[in-house]
């Protein structure tokens, strides 16, 4: 630091500047002063903790630049300002490597000698909130344009600066050009400034551990990272980096779903096109703005990381936006820009915030409004769409009583077909009962593997009866959560029970044999034997579809919390229940020759009949989606036998 002798150090930093003479002396005035006593302690914490992120200096400066354009455009509207033919306003970031000096400069409102003691010794000041004070009441100025301050953003540059100097011109025309210099002491320098044209210049000599924001592609990154959608050119060495537009403050009227979908590639590049969007713009009961987008889900959902950005006036703050975006809606992605928010905010400020939480509230009404609205405007569109958000809109019902209340009007299932036509169709819960009243009363059926329940699913289908497909993870857990919320529906599942609508109630098996023993007693028996299992219940029933020799049953409930509790312990084997039923269709050929008369039992394991019957057992177990290791081993084996009988 350059010491002066004729300067004499005072106490405090509140030091009025002797009036300069006309005259300009040859040798420039310095005036050494320090900080007051209650900022003394302050600096090492800014320098250390204040921040998370070292790198955030950059933002706080720049942000200030762009304070001090925005101040001047709205002072120019009212008074007569220096340099007025200087409208091209920009920001402009410098790299000296000769020197380890990284140097950013705007050609703003500028600062005089007073001024800039005020904002910047004076650290409990704040220049944004008085110039507001100021000109608030003043025809054409707007009390969102200011981001920062001169104060705390400001002395984040000691982090990774050994000495910062500030030269500044002030907009008035009687103004002289004013230095401010410290090396991050509680000392400091003001001085004559350089300066020829309005503004201000921040010069920051780096030190040697933070040499590398001398490199341009690492500041480039910077710019981009947190100051990209700043509505103001940011030059690097002369080259313009940041993009400036940013979609969220423009008008939705104004914007097509192209525009949309350009800025969420840009966003995220690697992610191909959202699905559809949701466009925040609020101005009561708290300004608000921002884009969110529904990407295409993968097949996991890492609940516990946001994927939003909080943004302050278009200058970057967080990318921790769990406690603005509820958990169950963090599958979403894009931009949240709260003017009001500090730059630096906290976790523990977005925690305790009350206005935080009305914003999270919001946004879950925003997110219902937009799928009831794609829903009633673009049913095609929407219904292509509902596979990839069908879980997030499932789960985020499930963890948001009024979510549920407001989206479920947009809640549809796709219905079963297996004859896997091009286009798929869909129905809402309210479509499908009125539809089947006075058939099934409140009763839906439902089936989550096509292939295996397609013989179940025509049955009902030859009946007039509809099948939804419930196939997620998350689905045994949302039919029961439907079940509370609707009351008198319940759920079923289309091999968990046999309806009277797929039994042919004209059918007759009255074969007797030599033994006297009907039929279905005679098929019982068979089973009963061949597969030694006293938990099984065996049924003999005429289906309406003669090919399917049996099928098994599981009971909704039973199945429905083996399910649930495998999810719950993070297992994804399924685990056959040990008790179930095998119904036996009297109506299948192959059931019929098992079933004939005057056959006797009593060669064991031989029995041609026997292996016949744990096959079909098997068969019907695999087809039933329950097929284990165990399972397949046993019909190999038995397959081996049948073949063994065609030789």
């Amino acid at each position: 630091m350059k010491k002066v002798k004729s300067v004499k150090k005072t106490a405090t930093s509140k030091v009025t500047p002797k009036v300069t003479p006309k005259a300009t002396p040859k040798k420039a005035s310095i005036k050494k002063s320090r900080l007051s006593v209650e900022t003394e302690n302050i600096l090492p914490i800014i320098k250390k903790w204040l921040y998370s992120q070292k790198e955030i200096f950059l933002r706080e400066l720049v942000s200030n630049a762009f304070d001090a354009i925005i101040k001047l455009k709205k002072t120019a509207l009212i008074e007569d300002v220096r340099d007025s033919d200087d409208s091209d306003y920009a920001i402009d970031i410098r790299i000296e490597r000769s020197t380890n000096q990284l140097i950013i400069e705007d050609n703003g409102i500028g600062m005089d000698s007073k001024e800039i003691e005020k904002y910047i010794a004076n650290i409990a000041f704040s220049g944004a909130k008085d110039f507001m004070k100021q000109y608030e009441q003043s025809e054409g100025s707007r009390k969102d344009g200011i981001i920062g301050h001169f104060g705390l953003g400001f002395y984040s540059s000691f982090m990774v600066a050994d000495k910062v100097c500030v030269d500044s011109l002030s907009w008035q025309k009687t103004a002289k050009p004013t230095q401010w210099e410290s090396d991050g002491g509680v000392e400091y320098e003001i001085s004559s400034g350089k300066r020829k044209k309005r503004g201000t210049t921040i010069t920051l000599t780096l030190n040697e551990e933070n040499r590398e924001f001398l490199d341009k592609a690492r500041i480039n990154d910077l710019v981009r990272q947190f100051l990209d959608f700043l509505p103001m050119p940011i030059r690097v060495d002369g080259a313009e980096v940041n993009r400036q537009n940013a979609l969220w403050t423009q008008a939705p009227s104004s914007l097509k779903k192209k525009d949309y979908e350009e800025f969420y590639k840009y966003l995220y590049p690697y992610q191909g096109e959202p699905l559809f969007y949701v466009h925040l713009n609020v101005d009561y009961p708290f300004p608000l703005q921002g884009i969110l987008f529904f990407p295409r889900l993968g097949h996991e959902m890492d609940l516990n990381r946001s994927n939003v950005k909080i943004y302050c006036k278009q200058v970057f703050v967080s990318d921790e936006a769990q406690d603005l975006i509820p958990k169950y809606l963090t599958v979403l992605q894009g931009v949240i820009d709260m003017p009001d928010l500090p730059l630096n905010v906290s976790r523990s400020y977005l925690q305790n915030e009350p206005q935080v939480r009305k914003i999270a509230t919001h946004v879950v009404k925003k997110v219902a409004d937009r799928l009831n609205e794609e829903f009633q405007k673009n049913p095609k569109d929407y219904e292509r769409i509902w596979q990839d958000i069908a879980p997030f809109v499932k789960y985020a019902m499930m963890n948001d009583e009024q979510f549920y209340e407001k989206a479920s009007s947009s809640l549809i299932f796709r219905m079963a077909d297996t004859s896997e036509q091009a286009e798929a169709s869909f129905t809402t819960l309210d479509d499908y009962e009125i539809k089947h009243k006075g058939k099934i009363e409140k009763k839906v059926y439902y089936a989550n593997d096509l292939k295996s329940q397609s013989g179940q699913i025509e049955m009902l289908k030859k009946q007039g009866i509809d099948t939804l497909i419930l196939d997620a993870v998350i689905d045994s857990h949302f039919a029961q959560f439907l079940e509370m919320k609707r009351e008198g529906t319940t759920f079923v599942r289309v091999d968990s029970e046999i309806s009277d609508h797929i039994l042919d109630k004209k059918a007759n098996l009255s074969l007797a044999g030599a033994d006297g023993k009907d039929a279905e007693q005679n098929l019982k028996e068979l089973f009963q034997k061949s597969i030694p299992n006293d938990k099984i219940t065996y049924r003999v029933e005429s289906l309406l579809d003669e090919t399917i020799p049996a099928m098994v049953l599981l009971p909704e409930q039973m199945r429905r919390l083996q399910e649930m509790s495998l999810l719950n312990k993070g297992a994804t084997a399924f685990e056959f229940p040990i008790e179930h039923t095998l119904v036996i269709n009297s109506k299948n050929p192959l059931i019929q020759s098992l079933a004939k008369p005057g056959i006797s039992l009593e060669n064991g394991k031989s029995d041609k009949r026997i292996i016949a019957a744990v096959q079909i057992y098997y068969l019907a177990r695999i087809a039933q989606g329950g097929a284990q290791r165990s399972d397949i081993e046993a019909l190999l084996q038995s397959s081996f036998r049948v073949l063994g009988y065609l030789f």
